[in-house]
């Protein structure tokens, strides 16, 4: 089976997963892009103009990513979007933690399936997925190992509307991505303990978090 394939499958049993909270509200927003991609970005969940579409980041926040990806010489296409929790909450309101502990074997699966070099989540709540202890003012832009899978936490692009100063900082940290994704994991040796951060690069991180894949 193609990884293409098996994304497929994962979708559709998603769409016949009724148990999973707000699909009796909203739309399945799967996530799209190259199944072969090097680098997977994850918020949150879809808005409204996502649930309409069934695709994800297309509205105001969406068209700043594209804009983002494209300075950096990628194509939206070659990379891979997706959120942790697939559906849209009511009014936009933040995702309750009972619906992202629902979507998460899904997600897991997803990122198993595309095994990207890095994971960029967008935001508090796609950084705190991975991170729970992590803050994203403090920690965006910085390399960090999860059970072996690189993780790149950045500020969600709607904050990044919101204030010229995010917006500068976000746009300095995509710059960096692709001298990011040739970072390679540190010794073993390196602390692993959430917190313990590597005194000869302040970029370069090792955490030990949740369960995740």
């Amino acid at each position: 089976m193609t990884k293409l394939e098996a994304l497929k499958a994962l979708e559709g049993e998603m769409e016949a997963d009724k148990s999973l909270p707000l699909s009796m509200t909203s739309y399945l927003v799967f996530g799209e892009g190259s199944p072969e991609a090097d680098v997977m970005f994850i918020g949150e969940a879809p808005g409204f103009h996502e649930d309409r579409l069934r695709r994800p980041f297309v509205g105001t926040a969406g068209k700043l990513l594209d804009k983002l990806i494209l300075e950096v010489g990628w194509k939206r296409e070659g990379v891979y979007i997706t959120n942790i929790v697939k559906r849209r909450p009511p009014e936009n309101r933040d995702p309750l933690p009972e619906e992202i502990e629902a979507y998460k074997p899904y997600l897991t699966r997803q990122i198993e399936i595309i095994n990207p070099k890095a994971i960029v989540p967008l935001g508090r709540y796609g950084m705190n997925y991975f991170l729970p202890e992590a803050k994203i003012s403090r920690d965006q832009g910085k390399v960090f190992w999860v059970e072996g899978r690189k993780i790149i936490p950045m500020f969600h692009p709607a904050a990044a509307l919101r204030a010229g100063a995010v917006l500068e900082t976000l746009r300095q940290s995509f710059r960096k991505l692709p001298e990011l994704l040739k970072v390679e994991e540190p010794p073993k040796e390196t602390p692993t303990a959430l917190g313990d951060v590597s005194k000869n690069d302040s970029s370069k991180e090792t955490v030990k978090a949740q369960t995740l894949f």
